[in-house]
């Protein structure tokens, strides 16, 4: 034994340990030892790597597919009249959003057969359509021509809506990744309602909703199946099957798509055979679903919607353009059509005469002639007045042609008019390419002129300052100035109640007795003495502040102004938010300029009993889901949504703004304004049958004639003047010009009104009194004469008149005067002037 451990000495033992157990290396060592499992562990890492390298240079980036699950597609702006009516809209796509479950089954499956008939079977890539692409990009390669897309309608959501059009392999990776992922996101439904949504269709119409309308004036459950069929077509090139231009392609195309329908088993070989032969039946232009307005009205209130949320979605999520609004206006149809009638009417009264003052642009006569006629926006004003260019010319006749593409005749007797400034007659003056305005007349045509004359026209609501008309021009396609908010202006005369009502404050009433004289004033060592007059520089003497307001009497202005102070003048202007003049007394004849709407709103607060408006056009604005997000009138009202009634008194909200202005003097004021009307500046408005209060004004040279007045419901103003300030010639003035304008308007705007009074404020006394002194009359009663001897005057408690006059005298007077009164009255202005 001990012989046998030593034969087996260390040096010559040789011992291997080997570990054995059930671990998965050994397994994994005799796999790989063969050859087909080592190339497909190469391939597959190859795979990831590849994967990792796309995500790193196409899918890092992109947008995150949960994105369209609060995707608001852009949407226009709808406006709305006072009724609620649909009256505008501001859009710059046009585009109506509809649920799935709104688009007819037949209209989802003609778009599927024409652009992805797989589309509910797909995960977002169709396979075999994407090979067909590669092949055909592959062939085209560097020929210069883009290859079919081969996209799925999942691809051109995420195209249109998340990447853009750019066109390269890169973006087509990036758009499969991401219609994958929008797969997942979202189910099919929604996929295609936004796709259905959104797709350009030509026309300017985005969605198949814009598009039913554009392409056939109807909504889309009222299409048939050639008419489906036909904007299923539509998404790959609009431009390509214009149906004008390219109507037997649009048909093929058509008829591709309706057997595409027949091969999916959703129609029959019968629906597609009738289908197939029906017309196109597209309209030229789609009937216009709302009435456009009020253009300077819309365009100010696009200003102000501008002003507060941008213009498009990056300024802000309820932008003009893109935000989806819904905007109730204050304006009115009626008053609205009203003013822009009464003051085109009086525009071109004024102008008429004149001469034409020549062509109003010119275009190329060449191919596509209609559609720069169209873009020169010529203001025609009225609806029968049509924007022409002249195509030719020859011996007494010229052929014009218009933005339809139909011609007509221009006959030289119908063009006999004067050039103005040059003399001969119109005819002689226009040239082919001359863009004119024309009037249809039997079988031709006659020649009109767009005044070079403008003005402004605002209406209002006396009890709450809602604007419900406004014209700042005679049309806003020709110039969008708006002459009723932008064009500063001085008022004339019709600043003078602004004037007296500071008298009225300051303690004067009236009856106030103020001399109708020479009144001079020291302005400076270099400015010297300065002297007033009257219009054609008569005086009467002594009068009262009813007379002098009546007949507008310049020195008895500025001499109560001189008494009052022209620090309350300023103040009590300032106050009304007509504007913030100097302390002079030129102020006081209506040398400091304003709009009309700033005038006319200070006549609306006279009417309001002297408390504060602020003019508004809109009265609430909703978002695209119906949320209130901005409102005028923001009074808080206690108990008006109460579930149950009380019993006690209605509630009702504060009343609104502030007193700038004492209740009493501002009755005052209007009630000695109704004295205008009725034997004053204004008495072409006598006739109008109702309560009416207002002023006249003209302005030095004269460049501007105004009327500012209303009703105790509805105050309006207008002006009437050039552009470039100048004479309107010696015969214009407010009584004769823009008092006209206020009438036409009238007539129509308060037709069907209530016949309401001017209602007097706790406080005022009614006195009757002597028209002519001013003093207290205790025989004898008012009566509906316009030119009474007594009548009713409003004073503040213990303001009337102590001295009275007989009955016996004022008949006497009457008796020795008869036949001056007969004229002075009504001729007054005439002879003596009166309008600064």
């Amino acid at each position: 034994m001990a012989h046998k451990m030593e034969d087996g000495s260390p040096e010559n033992l040789h011992m291997k340990l080997r570990r054995t157990g059930d671990g998965i290396g050994p397994a994994i060592r005799a796999l790989w030892q063969q050859r087909a499992v080592r190339w497909a562990s190469y391939f597959v890492g190859a795979i990831l790597v590849l994967w990792l390298a796309i995500w790193l240079v196409f899918a890092r980036d992109l947008p995150d597919a949960d994105q369209l699950l609060a995707y608001e597609p852009p949407l226009p702006t709808n406006v709305r009249d006072i009724n609620g009516m649909p009256v505008h809209s501001f859009a710059r796509e046009r585009r109506v959003e509809l649920a799935y479950d709104e688009y007819p089954q037949q209209l989802i499956h003609a778009f599927l057969a024409a652009e992805d008939k797989t589309f509910f079977s797909h995960s977002g890539v169709d396979l075999t359509g994407l090979a067909g692409a590669v092949i055909d990009y592959a062939s085209k390669l560097g020929s210069g021509e883009r290859a079919k897309g081969g996209s799925t309608i999942t691809q051109q959501v995420a195209k249109n809506l998340l990447l853009g059009d750019e066109y390269s392999p890169t973006r087509k990776i990036k758009e499969m990744i991401l219609a994958y992922r929008i797969e997942q996101a979202l189910t099919k439904q929604q996929i295609l309602e936004l796709y259905l949504n959104q797709i350009f269709l030509g026309r300017n119409a985005y969605g198949v909703q814009s598009a039913a309308r554009a392409y056939f004036d109807k909504d889309v459950d009222q299409l048939s199946l050639p008419e489906m069929a036909y904007l299923a077509i539509l998404p790959k090139a609009p431009a390509n099957y214009n149906p004008d231009r390219f109507a037997t392609r649009a048909l093929e195309r058509r008829g591709y798509v309706l057997a595409q329908m027949q091969a999916n088993g959703w129609i029959s070989d019968a629906q597609r055979a009738e289908a197939a032969a029906a017309p196109l039946g597209t309209v030229h232009r789609a009937a216009v679903v709302r009435r456009d307005i009020g253009g300077y009205f819309m365009e100010e209130v696009r200003r102000e919607l501008i002003e507060r949320y941008g213009e498009s979605a990056k300024d802000s999520p309820h932008s003009v353009y893109s935000g989806g609004l819904w905007v109730r206006t204050s304006i009115d149809p009626k008053v609205q059509a009203a003013a822009e009638t009464a003051l085109r009417d009086g525009l071109v009264r004024y102008d008429r005469g004149k001469g034409w003052s020549g062509p109003s642009g010119k275009i190329d006569l060449g191919d596509g002639w209609p559609g720069r006629l169209a873009a020169a926006r010529v203001g025609t004003g009225y609806a029968d007045w049509l924007a022409a260019v002249v195509l030719s010319k020859s011996g007494g006749s010229a052929e014009i042609g218009f933005t339809s593409g139909e011609t007509g005749t221009l006959y030289a007797g119908a063009a006999a008019m004067p050039k103005r400034g040059v003399g001969g007659q119109a005819f002689d003056f226009i040239a082919p390419g001359d863009v004119i305005v024309v009037k249809r007349e039997g079988a031709g045509y006659a020649l009109r002129n767009i005044p070079s004359v403008s003005g402004g026209f605002v209406a209002e609501d006396p009890h709450n300052g809602r604007v419900l008309a406004m014209q700042g021009g005679f049309d806003v396609r020709g110039s969008s100035f708006n002459r009723a908010t932008q064009a500063m202006r001085q008022p004339g005369s019709s600043f003078k109640p602004f004037v007296y009502a500071a008298a009225l404050d300051a303690g004067m009433t009236p009856a106030s007795i103020i001399v109708d004289g020479p009144f001079c004033v020291y302005q400076s060592a270099r400015l010297g003495r300065k002297c007033f007059r009257n219009f054609s520089g008569g005086n009467a003497g002594p009068q009262t502040m009813r007379w002098g307001v009546e007949q507008s009497r310049n020195l008895m202005t500025v001499r109560a102004a001189s008494q009052t102070g022209m620090d309350k003048v300023v103040k009590t202007a300032k106050a009304l938010g007509i504007g913030d003049y100097p302390a002079v007394l030129a102020i006081s004849l209506g040398a400091g300029e304003t709009t009309v709407l700033k005038l006319t709103n200070a006549f609306a607060i006279l009417a309001n009993n002297g408390r504060e408006l602020k003019p508004t056009l809109i009265d609430y604005i909703q978002d695209r889901d119906g949320k209130t997000i901005w409102r005028a009138d923001t009074r808080p009202c206690e108990g008006c949504n109460a579930k149950d009634y009380d019993g006690g008194a209605m509630p009702r909200p504060r009343p609104r703004g502030k007193q700038v202005m004492d209740a009493m003097t501002a009755y005052q004021t209007v009630h000695i304004l109704e004295g205008v009307v009725q034997r004053g500046t204004a008495t072409i408005l006598r006739d109008l049958g109702r309560p009416m209060f207002g002023k006249t004004g003209t302005s030095t040279g004269p460049t501007n004639v105004w009327f500012v007045g209303g009703s105790a419901d509805l105050v309006a103003g207008v002006y009437l003047g050039y552009d470039q300030p100048r004479s309107l010639g010696g015969y214009a003035q407010g009584g004769t010009v823009a008092a006209p304008i206020f009438r036409q308007f009238a007539q129509a705007a308060m037709k069907d009104m209530p016949v309401v009074p001017f209602r007097a404020p706790p406080g005022i006394r009614m006195v009757r009194i002597d028209r002519k002194s001013g003093r207290k009359v205790f025989a004898g009663w008012p009566t509906s004469e316009p030119k009474a001897a007594i009548i009713w005057e409003a004073f503040k408690p213990e303001s009337e008149p102590r001295r009275t006059i007989r009955r016996e005298e004022i008949d006497k007077r009457a008796a020795e005067t008869k036949q001056a009164t007969r004229s002075a009255d009504s001729d007054f202005l005439q002879r003596e002037g009166g309008i600064y």
